[in-house]
């Protein structure tokens, strides 16, 4: 920006706003600066700038703990869980006149590994009729790998992070002989079953849940840039990566596999609140055919209808095509009063929705300061937050009218202050527009007022990506989210995952595992 031609002339809020408007782009000049040390460090092998340390505003208003060992469940020792596989008597040679006093007991746990090569001599009989039948192979065996194999396949790769090469030494290690290319068969063939079972977790979890958080993070699939979605609660994990992060894409995933558009009253809605044009939603409503199988067959419409020709601001066909997604995800029993918590990122701005208050801190905690002034003005700004925030997880804990009351216009106080601190005030008066879904947890005391949990589950995808890099085939990618979202789920539950491999491949004398979208939908009606 050029200074103006003469400064004298310029009144005293001119020259106040010429000032900040140039200490805001000497500050996106410096984080530009510095993005450029950290790439040219990492690209010379160097580690780059550190990353800024959390606010630690959730850690820092829980209640403190009590004394040592005050809450705590009783029960016994670590050793009352075991179960007792193998009993040895160990004997010593007492010197002559002592007396038997009994024994004292010493667990040991100890894991056994090894290859098990089993031939199957399966009988063949000639039929009267001329035909030839064989004996067929026991449940579970994929070619020449039996059950115990895949699960310990799927559970190092998926679980322990395992890389498809370190598996194979491994495994060759232990005398087992077997390539890469038939270990990466063991990961992505003939897994159908855990594929509906993932989707129908997700189906289960939409379908029930009083609320779920959200988040993304980038993917990489055939050589290019994607995002990996995360959908998920207290309960249940889901994961699904796409080449888009837009609206349309997350409403797509919320559609849970299902691949119709429908125009009901929650299309309608959605396209009165997204300012489509009346006239364009007439022709949609008068016309007889209002569901559509596939998108092929919603294209078409919508051409048939002269909507994809026309050339005006919002676009017709984008509304309208989130507008038939919602209307589908509705029509599935999805999302029926289900709060969606995001970090604020504009694709995950749809139904009834809450923002994560960790986030919303961290803007104000990641400002940039010059002067003390300002940075006087930002720690009383953070202060006030903290304590609003502790009060706020107060009153999920005891919701009353009087405090939701409080609450209301003690955060409009917050927000509409002026420090002087003209960046930080924008940040408030921007803060302060998003009051209804900050505030959601006044009408909904049961939803989180964070995503962490999002950001937890989703760092599973993000080491899957640093260690292993993508994908190649749709179906790698799919089983990757599907196995990740499982062993997710199976920790929410209390479920082993091994335990779950083990029933799901038919394994004998394994636990049966019931099936995991019967408990999403039983926990998440519970609460």
């Amino acid at each position: 920006m050029l200074p103006p031609a003469d400064l004298d002339r310029l009144a005293h809020t001119e020259l106040k706003s010429l000032v900040v408007k140039q200490w805001e782009e000497l500050a996106e000049l410096r984080r530009l600066v510095a993005t450029l040390r950290d790439e040219i460090a990492r690209l010379k092998g160097g580690s780059g700038r550190p990353n800024i340390k959390p606010s630690g505003m959730d850690k820092a208003t829980e209640p403190k703990p009590g004394p040592r060992g005050e809450g705590r469940p009783k029960g016994g020792g670590k050793t009352a869980k075991l179960a007792i596989h193998e009993e040895q008597t160990i004997k010593v040679k007492a010197p002559r006149g002592s007396r038997f006093k009994g024994y004292t007991s010493f667990i040991v746990q100890d894991l056994m590994i090894r290859s098990h090569v089993v031939r199957f001599r399966c009988e063949r009989w000639l039929t009267p009729d001329g035909d030839t039948m064989t004996a067929p192979l026991p449940a579970g065996i994929h070619g020449h790998f039996g059950p115990e194999l895949r699960r310990f396949v799927l559970t190092q790769y998926h679980q322990g992070q395992v890389t498809v090469p370190r598996l194979v030494a491994l495994l060759r290690a232990l005398g087992i002989f077997i390539s890469k290319r038939q270990v990466v068969r063991l990961l992505i063939e003939g897994q159908n079953g855990f594929l509906d079972e993932a989707r129908d977790v997700l189906r289960a979890g939409l379908s029930s849940a009083a609320w779920i958080t959200v988040d993304d993070t980038g993917a990489r699939h055939k050589a290019a840039n994607g995002v990996c979605t995360h959908i998920g609660n207290a309960h249940f994990a889901w994961f699904g990566t796409t080449s888009s992060k837009c609206r349309g894409n997350f409403l797509e995933l919320l559609r849970a596999g299902h691949g119709d558009y429908v125009i009901n009253a929650d299309a309608l809605a959605y396209m009165r609140q997204r300012a489509l044009a009346e006239h364009v939603i007439a022709r949609l409503v008068e016309h007889p055919d209002q569901c559509f199988a596939d998108q092929a067959a919603w294209s078409a419409h919508l051409e048939r209808l002269g909507i994809a020709a026309l050339k005006v601001n919002p676009d017709p066909v984008l509304i309208a095509t989130e507008s038939a997604l919602w209307g589908s995800i509705k029509a599935h029993g999805f999302l029926p009063n289900t709060v969606i918590v995001s970090d604020d990122a504009g694709q995950f701005n749809v139904g009834r929705h809450g923002l994560c208050w960790v986030h919303a801190e961290r803007l104000v905690h990641k400002l940039d300061t010059f002067t003390d002034e300002q940075r006087v003005a930002q720690r009383r700004i953070r202060a006030l937050i903290w304590r609003f925030y502790r009060d706020l997880k107060a009153y999920r804990d005891h919701p009353t009218k009087q405090r939701k009351a409080a609450l209301r216009a003690r955060f409009d106080r917050i927000f509409t202050r002026r420090t002087g601190f003209v960046t930080l005030d924008r940040l408030l008066a921007r803060l302060h527009a998003n009051k209804a879904e900050l505030l959601m947890v006044l009408e909904r005391p049961e939803i989180p007022l964070h995503t962490n949990g999002s950001e937890n589950d989703i760092r599973c995808q993000v080491t899957k990506r640093k260690i292993s890099g993508g994908t190649r085939s749709g179906t790698g990618r799919d089983c990757r989210d599907a196995f990740l979202a499982l062993a997710k789920t199976c920790g929410k539950l209390g479920i082993a995952f091994w335990d779950y491999l083990g029933s799901r491949l038919a394994i004998p004398g394994q636990p049966e595992i019931p099936y995991l979208p019967s408990i999403v939908r039983h926990r998440c009606a519970s609460g």
